[in-house]
C-alpha cells in the first residue's frame, strides 16, 4: 500500500481512504510565450511598424531625400487631390486588378476543382506551383522576349498559322491586358493550391449524397463547393487584391517596351515620385492613400463574402 494511504477498519469492512490532494498552482507559460514571440514582434516593428509611423511622418513633410524635412500639414494631400497623374494611375491599377483577379480566379478555382474531383496527383501540384517559385523580374524577361514583335515566339506562332501578329506590350490597349495575363499565369497555380486545401476539408458525405440523388458535377459545384469554400475564397481575394494592386516588378521591366502612361500603374508611381522625381514627402502621401483604399476594399470584401462564418459549422 503506497504511504500516505489511510486505512480504517470497523466490525465487518475495512475502508481504505486516499490522502487529500495536494494544491499545486497552475503552471504559467506566459513567460515562455512571450520570450518566443519577442523576434516575431521585434521583426513586425522594425521593418513594419517604424516605417508606417515614418511614412506617416514623411507625408505631411516636403521632404525630397535631398533636404531637411519640414512640416507642411496637409499640402502633400492636396496637391494630391487634383493630381490628374495620381487618378490616372489609380483608374489603370483599378483596370489591371479587375483583369487579373478575374482571370487568375476563374483559372485557379477550375484547376482546384479538376484536382479535388479527378485527380490527387502530387507532381501535378509541384508542377503547379512551378511558376510561382520563379522570381517576377525573371518571369517578367521571359514573357517579354516570348511577345516581342519581331522576335517572339509567340508570334512566330502567330505568323504561322496565318495571324496577324500582335503588339502585345507595345500596343497602347493591349499591354495591361497582357500584363494581367503574365501574373496570372505566374500566380494562377499557387492560388489553385489554396483553393484545393480548402475544398479538402468539404465532407466527401456531401459529394456521394449528391450523386446519389443524381446531381452532376456542376451542380454539386454550385450547391456544395462554392458555398462551402466562402472563407477560404473569401481569403484568396484579399490575398489576391492586395497583391494586385502591389503590381510592380513587371511594370518595372517592361517600362522601356509599354507605351508612356500605359503601364503606370499606382505603385510604379510611387517609386516614380520617390527615387526619380526625389518627392518623398508626395509619395508617402500616395502611399498612405493607397493604405486606406486596400483596408477599405479589403474589408467590403470580408464583409461581403461573410468571411467569418462557415456553412460546415
Amino acid at each position: 500500500m503506497k504511504r500516505g494511504w489511510i486505512v480504517t477498519t470497523t466490525e465487518d469492512r475495512v475502508a481504505v481512504t486516499a490522502p487529500p490532494a495536494l494544491k499545486t498552482r497552475p503552471r504559467d507559460d506566459r513567460r515562455v510565450a512571450w520570450l518566443f514571440l519577442a523576434p516575431v514582434l521585434i521583426g513586425f516593428a522594425v521593418f513594419y511598424l517604424y516605417p508606417t509611423f515614418r511614412g506617416v511622418w514623411y507625408s505631411l513633410t516636403d521632404y525630397s531625400l535631398l533636404n531637411t524635412p519640414s512640416f507642411v500639414g496637409v499640402e502633400n494631400y492636396d496637391k494630391l487631390i487634383g493630381d490628374a497623374q495620381f487618378w490616372k494611375s489609380l483608374r489603370i491599377t483599378a483596370y489591371y486588378v479587375v483583369l487579373n483577379i478575374a482571370s487568375q480566379t476563374v483559372l485557379a478555382l477550375g484547376l482546384a476543382a479538376l484536382m479535388h474531383r479527378l485527380t490527387g496527383s502530387i507532381m501535378l501540384r509541384a508542377t503547379l506551383l512551378l511558376p510561382w517559385l520563379v522570381p517576377n523580374v525573371t518571369v517578367a524577361l521571359l514573357w517579354m522576349w516570348l511577345l516581342d514583335t519581331n522576335l517572339g515566339l509567340v508570334n512566330h506562332l502567330l505568323a504561322a498559322a496565318g495571324l496577324d501578329t500582335q503588339g502585345f506590350l507595345v500596343s497602347p490597349t493591349q499591354a495591361l491586358p497582357t500584363i494581367a495575363i503574365i501574373n496570372s499565369w505566374a500566380y494562377t497555380g499557387y492560388t489553385a493550391l489554396l483553393l484545393y486545401a480548402g475544398m479538402l476539408q468539404i465532407p466527401v458525405e456531401l459529394y456521394e449524397s449528391a450523386g446519389l440523388d443524381g446531381a452532376g458535377e456542376w451542380r454539386m459545384f454550385r450547391r456544395i463547393t462554392l458555398p462551402l469554400l466562402r472563407p477560404i475564397l473569401a481569403l484568396v481575394l484579399v490575398v489576391s487584391l492586395i497583391g494586385s494592386f502591389q503590381i510592380f516588378d513587371t511594370v518595372a521591366v517592361t517600362e522601356k517596351v509599354v507605351p508612356v502612361g500605359a503601364g503606370r500603374v499606382i505603385y510604379f508611381y510611387i517609386y516614380q515620385q520617390a527615387f526619380k522625381y526625389f518627392h518623398m514627402g508626395y509619395a508617402s502621401a500616395v502611399a498612405m492613400v493607397l493604405v486606406v483604399i486596400l483596408g477599405l476594399l479589403t474589408l467590403v470584401q470580408l464583409r461581403l463574402l461573410r468571411a467569418s462564418h462557415s456553412d460546415l459549422t
